[in-house]
């Protein structure tokens, strides 16, 4: 019966590179990983190591064996690791990074629901709608939406993305009701971006994709400064719909156009690339994941 010890010594052998170095790592005399060596090449009856004394080289059989034996081993210190991460109470510091207005509206939630469950933790939670280098900044873990660029970042999709058109009442008792899209572009238009002008809005519609140029008084790259500005009167805004949900709710907007919304587009965790997750990135992962599919965010896009 084949001894996984003897595989073990085997593949580290071949990492090494020589038997004194494998029995060093492993802590054994360098006699007794010869004689697993020996062991395991009786077992499958073929030589793997052709050894004299000023190298060491893999027979055919031997490379063979490595490959398909260091992918069960691989496989083997995964599953043990997920196994001990799992008995592991997360603990320590989180440092999260998402946009202003969805770290003002569900992840602030997310994270109080966090550190309820784990009483060992503390997060750090890093409000921006800028797109910052999680490995230069420390970061653990960042919430984004829409399309992602390619990158080394690990990124799971939690959910898709909507925005809704809103304005205030007096807003629209004053201006008037837009009737179809291209009546946007007679209106002013609150502007989540760097400029009153030159903005372009993509909308889906009963009659398909839908681009209308809009202008406006005022421009905000902050979510929470465009709900204040078109709560206040100052024009028609793009708006997530969980965002706006609550002021559409209690009057302070009111939506128009119901029949058009941006592009659905994705909500995503991305984290740093890496073999294992920390029990703690993966336990507020978790956590988040199964508070959108039971539509506590509403998988509902913050960003400007």
């Amino acid at each position: 019966m084949f001894d996984l010890n003897d595989i073990v010594v085997f593949a580290r052998v071949v990492e090494a590179g020589s038997f004194t170095a494998a029995a060093r790592q492993l802590g054994m005399p360098k006699t007794t990983v010869s004689r697993r060596i020996a062991a395991l090449e009786r077992e499958v009856g073929v030589r793997l190591l052709q050894r004299t004394t000023r190298s060491l080289n893999m027979t055919d059989a031997g490379r063979l064996y490595y490959e398909q034996s260091s992918q069960a081993l691989r496989t083997i210190e995964n599953a043990n690791l997920q196994l001990a991460e799992a008995r592991v109470e997360p603990s320590g510091t989180l440092r999260i990074s998402a946009p202003v207005g969805f770290g003002s509206s569900f992840l602030s939630s997310a994270v109080f629901d966090f550190l309820a469950a784990f009483p060992k933790t503390r997060v750090e939670l890093r409000l921006t709608d800028d797109t910052l280098n999680l490995v230069e900044d420390g970061i653990d873990l960042a919430f984004r939406t829409g399309i992602l660029p390619d990158s080394t970042l690990i990124a799971r999709k939690l959910g898709s993305t909507h925005r809704v058109l809103c304005a205030s009442p007096d807003y629209l008792a004053r201006c008037g009701v837009p009737a179809v899209p291209e009546d946007l572009a007679h209106h002013h238009c609150v502007i989540a971006g760097p400029s009153t002008s030159s903005a372009h809005w993509v909308l889906d519609g009963p009659h398909g994709q839908e681009t209308v140029a809009v202008s406006g008084r005022f421009a905000a790259n902050e979510m929470q400064a465009v709900v204040a500005a078109a709560i206040a009167g100052y024009g028609i805004a793009l708006l997530p719909h969980r965002i706006a949900e609550a002021s559409i709710r209690d009057g302070r907007l009111r939506r128009i156009l119901d029949d058009y919304a941006t592009p659905v587009g994705g909500l995503h965790v991305v984290y740093p690339s890496s073999q294992h997750l920390s029990p703690l990135v993966k336990a507020f992962i978790e956590l988040a994941a199964r508070k959108i599919s039971a539509g506590a965010g509403e998988n509902d896009e913050a960003a400007a």
